[in-house]
């Protein structure tokens, strides 16, 4: 009896471990996932939740090398994605640690979300987050000079109209040439009509509905970009990188594209932990786009 006992208890235990892993979104299960792989040792928290805007009470997290040479490190702000309506800058801690483990320091802002914001919101939140960066990144070892954007879905949606239409950094009185590159996972560029419930809901409302989408802001002087996308990928189909691509090639900037094999929507930020890295080498091939930019 005892043996059974013991053995109910361990079940019961297994049990609530998996529904208390199993509660959290998937970016977060992907996160504590990664946590549990020996690896990206050169990688440390450097600041936790700095308010960037007190009004909204938006905060942003620091990921920089443990081994860092102060007021010399390029710097990635990276924009997690979730639709516009889900998402937190601490699920997306595997992408600060892998990044700062190849020798960037990485800005995780939060922004506002669905049904708190609509477009532009989330927009007018990150060209905010950009903007703190440059004025106060030199006081925590990053090079102001060097500033890279990153995003997955929306965040890359976020991040290439900071980087393609000049409004938003304009209003914080910056300009988009303070970007050095965009390095964007699987966005959605080229998405109006609006035919899905989450792009209904964002953007459904906006009076002037081309003003929404980054094909129509392609100007030859943009940072440089490079976009990839999963040949699987069905909720933001490649089609989306491929007419970017092609937008900005024929306007004379710098556009290049990856298309992953046998790689999901879901995937291709998959590939940047440390559990799926066999998935595709994404996480090799943005680090190669920083390098050859920086």
């Amino acid at each position: 009896m005892k043996w059974f006992f013991l053995i109910g208890l361990l079940v019961l235990a297994i049990a609530g471990l998996a529904w208390w892993f199993f509660s959290h979104p998937g970016p977060k299960q992907l996160d504590m996932a990664n946590n549990i792989i020996p690896g990206d040792n050169n990688a440390k928290l450097l600041v936790r939740n700095h308010i960037y805007d007190d009004l909204q009470g938006l905060g942003l997290d620091i990921w920089t090398p443990k081994n860092a040479v102060p007021n010399s490190l390029p710097v990635i702000v990276f924009i997690y994605g979730g639709g516009w309506r889900d998402g937190a800058k601490d699920h997306y801690a595997f992408a600060g640690r892998a990044l700062a483990n190849r020798g960037f320091m990485v800005v995780l802002p939060d922004y506002r979300l669905f049904p708190h914001t609509r477009f532009p919101g989330f927009l007018e939140d990150s060209a905010k987050a950009v903007a703190w960066v440059h004025d106060n990144i030199a006081a925590h070892g990053g090079d102001a000079g060097r500033i890279f954007l990153s995003g997955q879905s929306a965040g890359a949606y976020n991040a290439m109209m900071l980087a393609l239409d000049r409004q938003w950094l304009g209003r914080e009185g910056k300009s988009p040439d303070l970007i050095r590159g965009v390095a964007a996972l699987a966005g959605p560029y080229d998405f109006y009509p609006f035919d899905s419930e989450t792009t209904r809901q964002s953007f459904g409302e906006y009076h002037t509905p081309e003003m929404t989408q980054p094909v129509n802001f392609v100007r030859p002087d943009a940072p440089p970009l490079w976009l990839s996308s999963g040949a699987n990928d069905t909720q933001v189909r490649p089609r989306n990188s491929r007419v970017l691509r092609d937008k900005v090639r024929a306007a004379g900037g710098h556009a290049e594209y990856v298309e992953y094999p046998d790689i999901d929507h879901l995937e291709i930020m998959m590939a940047v932990a440390k559990p799926f890295r066999h998935k595709a080498p994404v996480l090799d091939d943005m680090v190669a786009f920083f390098e050859r930019h920086n």
